[in-house]
């Protein structure tokens, strides 16, 4: 499972974060949700990908072999 986190509103704004000497207010949120959508509805889950060891079909063709 992600963890998202976002700076506090009230950490100040930065250079970056103003225009014209005015804070784009809804940047933080903008770029928390775009976060947020990229982490939550990331198609990739690789833990429904791992091997947890042998299958049924395994075992199948290698225990009626060892009898």
């Amino acid at each position: 499972m992600a963890t998202i986190t976002s700076a506090s509103l009230s950490s100040g704004i930065t250079p970056a974060n103003r225009r014209g000497g005015q804070a784009k207010p809804f940047a933080e949120l903008r770029a928390f949700w775009r976060q947020f959508v990229d982490r939550a509805f990331n198609p990739y889950r690789p833990e429904l990908h791992y091997m947890r060891g042998p299958g049924p079909a395994w075992r199948a063709k290698h225990l009626s072999r060892s009898n």
